[in-house]
């Protein structure tokens, strides 16, 4: 709580200097008690002990009989415990400023290859980049969201081949209806795309494919020349599937400030001037076969420390044109923030010090680990996965069979909306609430979950505040504080922490953190609901509704940034 803290640590320093402490290497041990029994923040004393030759518990005593403030403070086994004082919570939590951000931050995530629709796997990257957009812009930062698109590797290639090789019947026939497209996604054209991806997949696994992997291959080796038709031929092939996997995302909510081609850096040149640059490193080597690497064992990196860059013919590696693209964004912004699955760690090691070793600045990076099916890994070439459209489909039919059953005078376009923005709702957090570094198994019945640690759980808590301030139809008067019981002094204390677990989630790279205080603001808000009545005999109860207020002010811009539509009614 760091309001609290501001307050407290003038008159712990002073109190310190008192008893002969100096030093202030006791602020990071000032920190969240471990339970809320204890109160909001505890200093334990034992580092003060040998300095001052007194028993932990005695210099807590001491300093607990010589602090006064709007907090209560008590020594307990040698720790300092302080709890503010409710009126003073109240008059601060009133005033909290949700944007105290001033950074400019470019946030690149997602970046599928555009060879097949959504799944589940893939889309935890979107939803937990978005997640970070979003909080970045709640917290006040200036956010662009970048999309990163793989217009010239090999899976593109794979596809481009494919279309211009393959008519329909050959697919039907390759794939022998084993992954038919499901009607409802008929004319979406990734899901009828995929097919001709998955067709050529199987081709290439059979033997005597050594015709087809020589066509692609001179087809990507075009492209990382920068072959104009090339290029052209495979951007013709993926934009339609692109953008019907940007159609999903939008029903996510989720979109994309700007798209950056692969290949612009092969074309504008920025990748030939990099190798120059590369190949004149002290740790520059030539392989047998003619090709450049970076010797970067010579740097400390462990296990594969041979970075290679250029290939024998002349071409740039994907891992090249990343460098000249971060080098580019670098350009673009203060902070950069990239969202990665976590078999990229390697990759992103080896970039970032070759950034460093071209005197460039290192992103940050948010790794995440993969969800897989109760079988294993999801992989759209082998067609073993959860399509997202499917999922939001299912979320949403499943949500609407629990509206239609709690509210019979609602009409179907009513019960559409709701379920829509509760499936959408429920298939976002399902994956947000989980640490990013985390993997998990995915489980419909989880994911459908509307129950429990749900985003339904926080819209319905939001909800009960729009109908108070519906039914009272003004805006809040705070003047003064009123009478603070238990349950209103734990909402206070909850909302209190809102900056502080926005500023968390943001510094750390952890939507997650900020999702799980949602639960613990909405939990708050409903015990505040039952236990404080704002309009009491037909009057309204100020103080009661200023914080009902407030708390639905918490709630619905925390909801954006989480990514769960807050609706006023359920």
């Amino acid at each position: 709580m760091d309001i609290l803290r501001k307050i407290i640590e003038p008159s712990l320093e002073s109190a310190l200097a008192d008893i002969g402490v100096s030093d202030d290497f006791w602020k990071k041990a000032l920190g969240v008690s471990r339970e809320k029994s204890q109160g909001d923040l505890s200093l334990p004393c034992f580092p003060f002990a040998k300095q001052l030759g007194q028993n932990p518990a005695e210099i807590a005593e001491q300093l607990a009989s010589s602090l006064s403030g709007e907090f209560d403070v008590a020594a307990v086994g040698g720790y300092l415990n302080f709890k503010a004082k409710s009126e003073w919570l109240a008059r601060n939590v009133m005033s909290i400023d949700s944007a105290p951000g001033n950074t400019e931050v470019l946030i690149e995530h997602t970046s599928a290859n555009p060879n097949g629709p959504f799944h589940v796997g893939r889309a935890r990257n979107a939803i937990l980049g978005d997640t970070l957009v979003r909080l970045n812009r709640l917290y006040g930062n200036e956010v662009r969201a970048e999309y990163y698109v793989d217009d010239m590797g090999k899976q593109v290639g794979v596809l481009a081949w494919a279309l211009s090789n393959l008519s329909k019947q050959q697919v039907d026939d390759i794939l022998d209806d084993a992954d038919s497209i499901n009607p409802r996604w008929a004319g979406k054209k990734d899901h009828e795309t995929v097919r001709w991806y998955q067709a050529a997949q199987s081709l290439r696994s059979n033997e005597g494919a050594d015709d087809i992997e020589e066509a692609i291959g001179k087809l990507v080796h075009a492209s990382e020349h920068g072959d104009d038709a090339v290029l052209a031929q495979f951007e013709q092939a993926y934009k339609p599937v692109l953008d019907g996997m940007l159609e999903t995302l939008s029903r996510l909510g989720i979109e994309f400030d700007t798209f950056t081609k692969e290949s612009e850096f092969v074309v504008n040149g920025s990748v030939s001037s990099l190798m120059e640059r590369l190949e004149g490193l002290e740790i520059h080597g030539v392989a047998d076969n003619g090709a450049h690497f970076l010797d970067l064992g010579q740097r400390g990196l462990k296990g594969k420390t041979d970075f290679f860059y250029r290939r024998g013919d002349g071409s740039s590696l994907y891992a090249t044109r990343d460098i000249a693209y971060h080098m580019w964004k670098w350009q673009q912004c203060d902070n950069l923030i990239n969202v990665l699955g976590e078999d990229h760690k390697l990759q992103a090691k080896q970039v970032g010090m070759t950034l460093t070793e071209l005197g460039e600045k290192v992103p940050n990076v948010m790794f995440y680990a993969f969800i897989k099916l109760p079988e294993g890994k999801m992989s759209t070439r082998k067609g073993n996965v959860v399509f997202m459209d499917d999922l939001l489909e299912e979320a949403k039919a499943q949500a609407a069979s629990v509206v239609r059953e709690l509210r019979s005078d609602l009409t179907d376009d009513e019960i559409d909306l709701i379920a829509e923005a509760v499936g959408v709702s429920a298939v976002r957090f399902n994956i947000v609430k989980v640490s990013p570094e985390k993997g998990f198994t995915f489980r419909w019945e989880e994911a459908l979950s509307f129950e429990g640690e749900s985003a339904p759980f926080v819209m319905y808590s939001h909800t009960r505040a729009c109908s108070i301030a519906s039914k009272v139809g003004r805006d809040a008067n705070f003047e003064s504080t009123g009478e603070i019981p238990d349950a209103m002094h734990e909402l206070l204390r909850v909302m209190a922490n809102y900056v502080d677990k926005l500023q968390q989630s943001i510094t750390e790279n952890k939507p997650h953190i900020f999702a799980l205080y949602m639960l613990e603001l909405a939990t708050a808000y409903n015990s505040f609901y039952r236990d404080c009545h704002v309009i009491k005999d037909g009057a309204v109860d100020e103080f009661n509704y200023a914080i009902s207020e407030k708390a639905r002010e918490l709630l619905r811009n925390g909801m954006t940034g989480a990514g769960i539509i807050p609706l006023e009614s359920m």
